[in-house]
């Protein structure tokens, strides 16, 4: 609203209708609040007594017709005509957040100020403000439902008489206050995790203290612990879940071989990597008389060992997955279990779950069969020795491994007909010294012998799952699930590969999966190779485990469970014990407590995922912190706001160029066609686009690379 020229106080067009907007969006920012006419009149500018008057009637008619509340006489506060929702928040640097509800469709914007102590992951009531036509939806927090998490990880800042924690994760933006009595011996300057014990509204920083010290920062086995710690995942067992695992016997009983299907003497081999400790999955094959061949696909029987009940069986279940990180295996069981017991070590008889194929020469299942076995493996091979024998056609069990790979690469052939999609995701492997430090990057090699024994595993998980789905109907089962991607996403990857010349065709004699594999299939070796996979994975939806089967998209599966890893899923432990109870014709219908460890499930193996990126990205810091002011090429693999990410191609190290570097220009956001557009000169930082870096700063507590283009 501008005051005409001359007459201070006096407005041009101030009408009833356009000051009851304004006032509306003045009681919508502060529901809580309440205003008489003065204070509006102040917030307005409005310094006219004609138009204050003006104000206090447009009040008063606003409240008559319910658009606001008049909480006693003269003092009007907003009508929260909206209600409550409960949601996530996510929250930001900056210390405000945004809360995501299934209630409402638009993501609902939180101050600093009416957070209420809410953090990232907090799962909270809000109370929504009156919503101003065309603007973003915001509210108040007004419970805490549920925390997401208590602990933090970060470094200590040893004061006279108290101390803080400083945390590491980006998205908590207040300092943990530790009491001199809480520091429990952390020193100036070290790792450590703490738990918040208070935290009164009214006081900005959280009360702490200090759970456990981690040791000084930058040293190897610090770092890895850290990690874990950020994301709450163990670092080792407790003694009593050790001694539990002790006491289970590994001798195997002739009970238990009469019990069995005796594999012993059927010639059988694993594949593993070449550093695996733990072996959950052994392939027999014989001739049968017919001509037909039997193949098992024998799993580490570990539900035998493994009894509800039992500290073990519930620190696996807390747990849910094994956690990989860049030097180190964090195991779900422990280590006499999962490298001793029930892994598939050579020249062992050992107990196992099968799942039993009579299949022809052109890989069609003609029988199966499920149930409990007894092998004894002749050779434990490495995908690289695996792969000599298939590439030269000599070696060890070689008529065994040449059959399996032709009947494998038969079952591939068929699932991408069928409509699977093709993902190849490039494998990042570190060199390692003795300390943990990287001295060189690269990466994992995916060949044939890879593929053997994917596509062996992947038969046993279907087949397991239609064996469930088809034969017994309606039973309580855990599925391996994954929804259709979202339109939009796979709208917004096919404008985007259009910058490097590609197309995603889609249409009735082209579905998706087939164009998306098509696209895969031909950037294999181009330098745009990482980028277009890494994008076209996030336009799919997650996998997650489920009761309720909806079939597995990206595999072109209807029916899929996880049969193959009991060694370290919980998942597989749970279709163990279903599969068993409906073998012996029992009926564990308890679908809702299978839900919520499948739930239990999903969230686990995504924290895990991300504790191995983190691993990953912190090794790639600290091996480009020894590069600084080395030039190296990369491609564009992300524009944002406040800069571009560029990812270096020999070694897919990431790092951000800032928009402040780009000096030649005032550079805009344009979030629309994924690039940076400078205001004069037009000049373009798209999406992709080739670039040369120069490394500038390496910040290995933030786990993050800053670069400059040159």
């Amino acid at each position: 609203m501008s005051r005409k020229k001359g007459k201070k106080g006096k407005r041009s067009g101030l009408s009833k209708e356009s000051v009851a907007e304004q006032i509306k969006i003045i009681l919508a920012k502060s529901p809580r609040e309440g205003f008489n006419y003065k204070q509006i009149s102040k917030r307005l500018n409005i310094t006219d007594p004609d138009e204050k008057r003006m104000v206090s009637e447009v009040l008063k008619g606003l409240a008559a017709t319910g658009s606001l509340k008049e909480i006693h006489e003269g003092k009007f506060r907003s009508k929260t005509a909206r209600g409550y929702i409960t949601g996530t928040v996510d929250m930001t640097r900056m210390g405000y957040g945004f809360v995501t509800s299934d209630e409402i469709e638009d993501d609902v914007f939180v101050s600093a100020k009416n957070l209420r102590t809410a953090l990232h992951g907090d799962k909270v009531k809000v109370c929504l403000f009156a919503k101003r036509k065309g603007a973003r939806p915001e509210g108040e927090v007004v419970e805490i439902l549920e925390r997401w998490r208590t602990t933090f990880v970060g470094t200590v800042e040893v004061m006279p008489s108290f101390a803080f924690l400083m945390p590491d994760n980006k998205n908590m933006p207040f300092d943990l206050f530790i009491p001199a009595s809480k520091l429990n011996g952390a020193k100036q300057g070290q790792k450590a995790v703490a738990r918040v014990i208070d935290w009164n509204p009214n006081q900005k920083n959280p009360i702490a203290e200090i759970i456990n010290v981690l040791g000084d920062p930058g040293l190897h086995d610090t770092e890895m612990h850290a990690i874990l710690a950020e994301f709450e995942l163990p670092a080792q067992f407790t003694e009593e879940v050790e001694r539990d695992a002790e006491k289970i016997p590994a001798v195997i009983t002739e009970d238990d071989i009469r019990s069995r299907r005796d594999f012993r003497k059927t010639p059988t081999f694993t594949i593993d990597p070449s550093d695996a400790r733990d072996f959950d999955d052994a392939i027999s094959l014989s001739r049968l008389e017919n001509g037909n061949w039997e193949v098992g696909v024998h799993i580490a029987d570990v539900t035998h060992y493994v009894k509800p009940g039992m500290l073990t069986e519930e620190e696996a279940r807390q747990r849910a997955t094994s956690v990989y990180l860049v030097d180190r295996v964090v195991p779900m069981l422990p280590e006499r279990l999962s490298n001793h017991i029930c892994s598939l070590n050579p020249s062992e008889d050992k107990l196992t779950y099968a799942a039993v194929f009579e299949m022809n020469d052109r890989a069609e299942v003609l029988n199966e069969w499920f149930g409990k076995t007894i092998i004894n493996s002749d050779r434990r091979f490495s995908y690289n020795e695996a792969q000599e024998v298939i590439d030269t056609g000599d070696g060890d069990m070689k008529e065994q491994i040449l059959i399996l790979h032709d009947l494998a690469q038969k079952l591939r052939a068929k699932r991408f007909s069928a409509g699977a999609f093709y993902f190849e995701k490039i494998e990042v492997q570190f060199d390692l010294d003795d300390a943990g430090k990287p001295l060189g990057i690269k990466f994992r090699d995916m060949g044939t012998a890879n593929q053997l024994i994917e596509e062996f595993m992947l038969l046993a998980n279907r087949h397991v799952a239609e064996f469930i789905g088809k034969k017994l109907k309606g039973k309580t089962f855990v599925y391996r699930i994954h929804d259709k991607p979202d339109p939009e996403k796979i709208d917004n990857f096919s404008h985007f590969i259009t910058r490097f010349g590609y197309k995603l065709t889609e249409d009735d004699k082209t579905p998706l999966p087939k164009a998306m594999n098509k696209l895969l299939t031909s950037v294999i070796g181009k330098k745009e190779q990482n980028i277009i996979e890494t994008l076209a994975l996030r336009s799919m939806a997650k996998a997650v485990y489920s009761t309720d089967n909806i079939g597995h998209y990206g595999l072109a599966f209807r029916h899929y469970t996880h049969f193959t890893s009991p060694i370290r899923r919980y998942p597989d432990m749970m279709v163990h014990r279903l599969l068993t109870a409906y073998l012996n014709k029992e009926h564990p219908d308890d679908k809702d407590r299978y839900e919520k460890l499948c739930e239990h499930s999903s969230k686990m193996e995504r924290l895990a995922t991300e504790a191995e990126r983190a691993s990953v990205k912190y090794k790639q810091v600290e091996f480009m912190s020894e590069r600084l002011g080395k030039h190296f090429d990369g491609v564009i693999s992300g524009v944002t706001e406040w800069g571009i990410y560029v990812e270096v191609i020999e070694n897919q190290c990431e790092g951000m160029v800032n928009i402040r570097e780009l000096g030649d220009d005032f550079y805009e956001y344009d979030e629309e066609n994924y690039c940076i557009r400078g205001r004069l000169t037009g000049k373009e930082y798209t999406l992709g686009d080739r670039v040369t870096i120069e490394v500038v700063k390496a910040d290995l507590q933030k786990k993050q690379l800053d670069y400059r283009l040159v």
